[in-house]
């Protein structure tokens, strides 16, 4: 039996969470120029800020999990090749507080919105204050957009749900790299684990929980 949408998003229990939507990582110059090869020909970012609007208008929280590092490197161990890739790079990288570790630019920030940083670890629930956020928010749901469906959201999708988050995907509002294997990972692992939708869907979803007044 094909899932409610409305049921499982309801704005006054779900969050939206970017993941790693950076300019310095899915904008030009970053590190990783693939995947930002792979964000633009997907065309994600308007779909994925028509998302935020719907929260935001819709007064459901909406976070953005970002990497930022030190400028001595510290609390970063080279312990795989994703890490050694992004530090022979060069450049000054995910700085805290400079413009390549800022949130791109069509994804606000607002100012009701929740920054999650990490220095550490390839999901957003690891050593952060996401889990506590969110049950101090009320949340039972979650709505994932961004980046990568190769390690960071799919990460972030397993802990979720080992949590006991319901875990809602919009899959043109998120992608990874190559693009083939982005789509094997949401048809043969993450419908195993998340409802796959459409970024319209979940805009329409909010939408009808704001007409019939269900938000707080």
């Amino acid at each position: 039996m094909p899932i409610d949408l409305r049921e499982v998003l309801r704005p006054e229990t779900s969050a939206v969470i970017t993941v790693e939507c950076q300019r310095g990582v899915i904008g030009s110059g970053g590190a990783l120029s693939a995947l930002a090869d792979a964000v633009r020909d997907s065309g994600l970012v308007p779909r994925a800020a028509s998302v935020l609007d719907a929260a935001r208008a819709a007064k459901t929280p909406v976070l953005h999990g970002t990497v930022v590092r030190r400028p001595d490197g510290g609390g970063v161990t080279m312990n795989c090749r994703l890490f050694a890739a992004t530090r022979k790079a060069g450049g000054p990288g995910l700085l805290a507080g400079s413009e390549p570790a800022a949130l791109i630019p069509e994804f606000g920030p607002a100012a009701s919105d929740y920054f999650v940083p990490r220095h550490h670890g390839v999901s957003l629930f690891h050593d952060s204050e996401l889990d506590s956020l969110l049950r101090c928010l009320g949340v039972t749901t979650v709505v994932l957009l961004g980046v990568s469906l190769n390690i960071a959201l799919l990460g972030t999708t397993i802990e979720a749900v080992n949590r006991g988050y319901q875990v809602v995907m919009p899959h043109d509002g998120v992608t990874g790299t190559p693009a083939e294997y982005a789509k094997m990972v949401v048809e043969h692992t993450v419908r195993l684990l998340a409802t796959v939708t459409t970024c319209a869907e979940v805009v329409a979803a909010l939408g009808h929980g704001r007409r019939n007044g269900e938000q707080p």
